[in-house]
């Protein structure tokens, strides 16, 4: 299977993607697992950060989605969100501000009354040939936005979780298996992954389960906007199953780590790899 070869401005957006991406819109069946909870997803507009919100509010949780600029994309989630008779809360802007970040959980807070589940989604990644290509500021916004954010996040929302609370974070393939062109990216990645299992052992005894989900290549409108287009064309030809996988295709692990079924899960790196293993 192979994509045609495209190109976006970054962040890139759900409409100009060839073939359109599958979030689950009509093939999730939720089973209540997350009924009466309340959810943060950073990136939540499109990609993966969609189907979680999908999925989640057809599990019967309400949802925040957090997001850069793509107004359109978010209107979309929450379309969906809404469809499934669940709250959804649209907020702009740059997590790469920490105060931003402490923004986003208050307002979860002041309208949900409760946080039981954050998602740290929202990433930037960039494709660059040699590590003099790689603009200063570049490095570091990967860095605020990717990881730094994270820990904003997480420092925030904390206070307000209660046992059985869930933080599940995005990590990736790259963080075992670094993509040379994307190298602050896939930093930050294995970054996140370490910091996922470091704060799952702080977070045990309060009694909120902390976990990592490593996608391999997905289809979302990040491949387009930061990738060339002839690295597009064969995304996800390189993974046994040699094929991109759906946002749809991660959502569930992210249903699943988030409910009380995987209440003895922590620590834990779930892969959701196209049958390529990490370590």
């Amino acid at each position: 299977m192979s994509q045609p070869e495209q190109q976006q401005r970054p962040p890139g957006t759900e409409k100009e993607l060839t073939p359109q991406a599958d979030h689950g819109e009509q093939s999730y069946r939720g089973s209540g697992k997350l009924t009466g909870r309340a959810a943060v997803i950073t990136g939540g507009d499109s990609g993966i950060g969609r189907a979680v919100a999908i999925a989640f509010a057809r599990e019967g949780a309400d949802v925040l989605v957090s997001y850069l600029n793509e107004h359109e994309d978010a209107e979309e989630t929450r379309r969906w969100v809404e469809q499934a008779g669940r709250r959804c809360v649209l907020v702009p802007g740059d997590i790469a501000q920490p105060a931003h970040c402490r923004a986003i959980i208050a307002q979860a807070v002041d309208t949900f009354g409760r946080l039981d589940i954050l998602v740290n989604n929202a990433a930037f990644q960039m494709s660059r040939q040699s590590i003099e290509e790689i603009p200063d500021e570049e490095w570091d916004f990967t860095f605020q936005t990717n990881i730094t954010a994270m820990f904003h996040l997480c420092k925030a929302a904390v206070p307000h979780m209660k046992a059985g609370a869930s933080i599940l974070n995005t990590t990736s393939i790259n963080s075992d298996m670094p993509k040379p062109t994307l190298l602050p990216y896939a930093a930050t990645k294995a970054a996140i992954a370490n910091f996922s299992a470091g704060l799952a052992q702080m977070l045990a005894e309060r009694g909120i389960r902390v976990n990592s989900v490593a996608p391999g290549p997905i289809w979302t409108p990040l491949i387009p906007a930061t990738m060339p287009p002839e690295q597009v064309k064969s995304f996800g030809e390189q993974v046994p199953m040699q094929r991109p996988g759906q946002p749809k295709e991660v959502a569930a692990v992210f249903a699943f780590l988030a409910s009380d079924e995987a209440s003895y899960v922590s620590g834990a790196r779930y892969a959701v790899t196209g049958g390529q293993p990490i370590l």
